[in-house]
Order: structure tokens, then C-alpha cells, then sequence
């Protein structure tokens, strides 16, 4: 993890949010779980990356984000609870998901029953009903965006991407956006992405739940992105045989190449997959009130009544008094019959939700401790039989300090009692790909925002230093400590010396001490200058507050200067003395 995403772990946000860690990352922002001390609650806070804060284009993208997903409350979407813009850093509250991504989901069970597909399905439609009815396309539908809770309920996130269809341009992008397995063909072509763009990639998510697979793979992004124009996929049935015909046809038909083939809204799609599970469960029927059931019933049959009654000369028609106790005696039966299918209605609802929820909730679990899996071969432990009892992910990285395939940390931590599922409890290892080597890439004269990505791409650490310069335009790069060409084990770090122009202006510096580190390094920033290292020692000031700095207050210095801190670790323990010996 990049150690920078740490730097604000403990700060108080606009005195409300206090961030505690890093839950997840991703190329515009980094996803901090925080607590909000105002409501008392847990909440997600997603904030833009520091890099590319000052990236206008990239900051604007941001707050389309915000802006989108604010217009939306639905249950199937991730709620947006407050969204905060400042000089210094922008960042969006949301709803905290206790859960699994869909896309972890699946390869956890390797595919879906139909049932759960149906259940799944529906939830995702009827979010993306309300997003289009908002005029909101999210453009980068896939499993991996769509989280399940603890409750089973599916939630669509990340409107990174999203676009307002009324806005000038659209959709329409000069490449392809989004994921390139779940991507419309008319995004792969660069054309206007619109409501049936999301509906194309949910009918690829569909094909993979019921499948466990893609319908398009290839070596490259290019490759893929053909074979979604070309629209040749196997139906979901040539892979699994037992996946029912008419949800074979409704995949296929939300995964139509040709737009006007395709599914036109996401209200047609919920109409099919509720008349598909209605078909397959034919107990799951919206009856009439008992009377008038009986009623209808009553009407229907009386004809036939009378022409029976005829055949067999047992008389003509039926006197009112005889109708009224007919009509009565049918009423009942109605109701009776009624009130029987109501119960195996709410008999099969019991079952399913027994089998899918409460049976783990009433059921005396067994549980058993995650054994300490750091410092092992990656290989031994998911090959050996003695952890049978577990389900593995591994995720890689980089560590000069640890041996390849060398198992570096885990998730849960080791010791942590764990509820044992038929499935395997599943256990995330992070394992070291090893010493990877690799050159400098030469970045000179590069725009900083360019030079800093493909430092970032190469596997490097990047750090910056502004420096005037006469011969090298502001914000461009100067130099790049080591050189480029030199080779370096990546995550190492590379310095990006960048240009501030031919004269930097010369602004004063803060008096931070008596802050605590949060609000100095906030302070610093917002004058213009650099936070340099922060070093932390014994002291009489309170614990966590800045007691020294580097640079006089009030001295002139100019601009992107680094000032070094010094942060209190609380008063040295003081030893009693002993009592004389008597």
C-alpha cells in the first residue's frame, strides 16, 4: 500500500470524521473508513488522491461523482450521506457497506443458482431504473461495483464514471470507458454511452453469475473489445446445459450488440425477469380478495352450472335462494382455499429464507481460530490438507525485504475466531512478488501529472521538490533523482524535481507548533509550502501536538519549501525513587 494513504489515518475531518484506515484504493481516489462523531455511526469517505488534486479535468470528474450520486436515494445504491470541497482536499461521505463485492461473491460459489441470479438481477435493474429516471448513466457496471451486504441486499457504487445523459457530450468519449469485459459495444467504439449501455453490461454480469465465466476473454484490452462489437458469445446453456431456456434468451437479448436488439429500458428488463420468476414459481401469484375471488369464481362457472343441470334433467336454472347459498357456500370455500395459498406461499418464502439467511443465524455455528499464515510459502499453505477448512485470495506485492511467494500479511489477522461456512472461511494473503528490477523511466520536460503516472506504472514510490528554473516551464519536470536509466527495485523511491518557474514567490512560514500533526500539515499545505519528515519524540507537550519546527514562524521563504516537524509523544515516564533501607 502506498504510505502516503496512511498520512491522514487519525485526522478529524471538517471536526466531524475521523478517518481510522484504508479500505480500499483506486486511480482517482483512496476509500478511508471513518466514524462520525456528530450521528455516532460508521461511514465510508471516499477521497481524491493528492497527485492529481490539482489535475482540473480529473478534480472536475470527481465532483460529477458527487454531483450524480447525490441526486440518487434508492435502496440498491450506495447512499450518499455529505460531500465536502476545500483548497486543500475534496472527499464524498457515503453509506459503510459491511459486505463482499458481487464479483467475490461469485468466485466464491464459482456460479449462481437461478434463484439467486433472479434475486441479485432484479435489485441491480431496479437501481439502474433509478439512476436513468435521473437522467444518470453509470457507464461501469460490473461485479466489482456492485456490493452485497450482510442482509443479502445488493447495492450498486462507484459513479466514478457516471455521466448525466442531458449534459452537452454525453456520454460520448474519445475512448473506451470503463471495464473492457463488461464494456457496451458502443463504448469500445468511443460512441455516446446511454441508459442501454448499463443495461448491455448487466446482461454480461447475468451471463457470469449464471456461468461463472466471461463471455469474452482475449490477451489484450483491444482484443476483448472486438469481440464485444462482434457479438458472437456462447448462450449462457452451451456452458451450463441446466440454466433454464427463457433466462438463456433474456441474457442474450440484454447482451445485444444492436442497440435496437437490446433491452430499451431498465424497466423492461425487471418485467421479463419478474415474469420469468413468476413462470418458475407458479405459488408466487398475486391473488384477488377472498370475496371477490369467490365472486368471479362464481360467475365464471354458473353457465356451466345450468347447462349440466340440463343434461342431467335435474332442473332448470338455479332460484336466487338456491344462487344466494351457492354463492355463499363458493365464498367460503374461496376463502378457505385463499387463505391455504397464502400459507404455502408464506410456507416456500419461510424455506428460502431459512435456507439463505436464518439457518446461520439460529443455527449453533461451529467456529474455529485463522491460524498465522505470515512468513509461510504461498504454495504449501493452499495446498495443504490441514487448511481445508478455508477459502484462499491471494493479492501480490511488492517487498524487497520478503522472498518471493513469501506470504507477508493476511486478512483476518491470525487468531481471530471465525464462523465456519460450507464454502471455507475465506482468508485474503497478501504475498511478496519478490525483488522486481527496474529502470528509471526518463521524464524530463515531462508535464508533472504525466511524469508522476508513468513513474507510478513502473512500480515506483514517487516523491516531489519544486525548484526555480529559467530554462524548464512551470510544472514541468527538471531532473528525477536517481537519473533516468538507473535501475532500482521497484517501490523504491524516485524524486521528481519540478519546475515553479523562473522565480518562486516567498511566502511566510506558518507557527504550527501547539497544533496537533493533522491540522499542522493542513496549515503548511495551505501556505504553499512542502511537509517534510515528522519526528516523533518524548516531550512536555501534550501527546500528538507539534512541539519544534523546522522553519522559524514569520520567516520568508519561498514556496514549496519543506518544513520538518517534530511531534510529542507525551512526558518521559518518571521512576519513582526507591525508599532509603531502613
Amino acid at each position: 500500500m502506498d504510505q502516503s494513504q496512511n498520512k491522514y489515518i487519525g485526522q478529524l475531518l471538517d471536526d466531524r470524521y475521523e478517518l481510522l484506515e484504508v479500505i480500499g484504493s483506486g486511480g482517482m481516489s483512496v476509500v478511508y473508513k471513518a466514524l462520525d462523531y456528530r450521528l455516532n455511526r460508521y461511514v465510508a469517505i471516499k477521497m481524491l488522491r493528492e497527485e492529481i488534486f490539482s489535475d482540473p479535468e480529473l478534480k472536475a470528474q470527481f465532483q460529477a461523482e458527487a454531483q450524480a450520486v447525490a441526486m440518487l436515494s434508492h435502496p440498491n445504491i450506495v447512499a450518499v450521506y455529505d460531500v465536502s470541497h476545500s483548497l486543500t482536499m475534496e472527499y464524498i461521505v457515503m453509506e459503510l457497506i459491511e459486505g463482499v463485492t458481487l464479483k467475490q461473491y461469485i468466485n466464491g460459489k464459482g456460479r449462481l443458482s437461478t434463484a439467486e441470479t433472479l434475486f441479485f438481477a432484479s435489485q441491480i435493474a431496479k437501481a439502474l431504473q433509478h439512476a436513468h429516471e435521473h437522467g444518470i448513466v453509470h457507464r461501469d457496471i460490473k461485479p466489482q461495483n456492485i456490493m452485497i451486504d450482510r442482509d443479502g441486499v445488493a447495492k450498486v457504487a462507484d459513479f466514478g464514471i457516471a455521466a448525466l445523459e442531458h449534459e452537452n457530450g454525453g456520454g460520448r468519449s474519445d475512448t473506451a470507458i470503463g471495464s473492457v469485459h463488461y464494456l457496451a459495444p458502443e463504448q469500445a467504439k468511443g460512441l455516446e454511452a446511454d441508459a442501454r449501455s448499463d443495461l448491455y453490461s448487466l446482461g454480461v454480469v447475468l451471463y457470469e453469475m449464471l456461468t461463472g465465466t466471461l463471455p469474452y476473454e482475449g490477451n489484450t484490452t483491444e482484443e476483448v473489445a472486438l469481440k464485444h462489437i462482434s457479438g458472437l458469445a456462447p448462450s449462457p446453456r452451451t456452458i451450463v446445459p441446466e440454466i433454464p431456456e427463457k433466462l438463456d434468451a433474456l441474457t442474450m437479448k440484454a447482451m445485444c450488440s444492436d442497440l435496437k436488439d437490446r433491452y430499451q429500458s431498465a424497466e423492461e428488463l425487471i418485467h421479463d425477469l419478474e415474469s420469468f420468476r413468476r413462470a418458475a414459481q407458479p405459488g408466487a401469484t398475486v391473488r384477488l380478495d377472498p370475496e371477490q375471488q369467490a365472486q368471479q369464481e362464481l360467475e365464471e362457472t354458473r353457465p356451466a352450472v345450468r347447462e349440466r343441470n340440463r343434461f342431467l334433467g335435474v332442473g332448470k336454472d338455479l332460484t336466487d335462494e338456491q344462487y344466494a347459498r351457492r354463492k355463499k357456500r363458493a365464498r367460503r370455500v374461496s376463502f378457505f382455499t385463499g387463505m391455504f395459498a397464502v400459507a404455502l406461499v408464506a410456507l416456500g418464502l419461510f424455506t428460502f429464507l431459512w435456507n439463505y439467511m436464518l439457518k446461520d443465524i439460529f443455527s449453533v455455528a461451529e467456529r474455529m481460530e485463522v491460524p498465522d499464515f505470515t512468513k509461510q510459502e504461498y504454495e504449501t499453505v493452499i495446498n495443504s490438507d490441514e487448511y481445508g477448512d478455508f477459502h484462499f485470495t491471494v493479492v501480490y506485492d511488492m517487498d524487497p525485504n520478503v522472498a518471493e511467494g513469501v506470504i507477508i500479511s493476511q486478512k483476518p489477522e491470525p487468531g481471530k475466531s471465525m464462523m465456519k461456512v460450507p464454502e471455507g472461511i475465506r482468508v485474503e494473503l497478501t504475498v511478496s512478488s519478490g525483488i522486481v528490477m527496474t529502470e528509471v523511466p526518463y521524464v524530463v520536460n515531462w508535464e508533472a501529472t504525466e511524469a508522476t503516472n508513468a513513474l507510478t506504472e513502473a512500480g515506483f514510490i514517487v516523491q516531489t521538490e519544486v525548484q526555480a528554473s529559467r530554462e524548464i516551464t512551470k510544472d514541468y519536470i527538471i531532473a528525477t533523482e536517481p537519473e533516468a536509466g538507473q535501475t532500482l527495485a521497484a517501490g523504491s523511491n524516485v524524486k521528481l524535481i519540478i519546475s515553479g518557474g523562473p522565480e518562486l514567490r516567498t511566502v511566510k512560514a506558518p507557527d504550527v507548533t501547539g497544533l496537533t500533526e493533522s491540522a499542522a500539515i493542513i496549515r503548511i499545505e495551505s501556505q504553499g509550502l512542502t511537509l517534510g519528515t515528522i519526528y516523533h519524540e518524548t516531550n512536555e507537550a501534550a501527546a500528538g501536538t507539534v512541539f519544534r519546527q523546522s522553519t522559524a514562524a514569520g520567516t520568508d521563504i519561498a514556496e514549496f519549501s519543506k518544513i520538518y516537524l517534530w511531534v510529542s509523544t507525551g512526558p518521559a515516564e518518571t521512576v519513582p525513587p526507591e525508599a532509603p533501607a531502613p
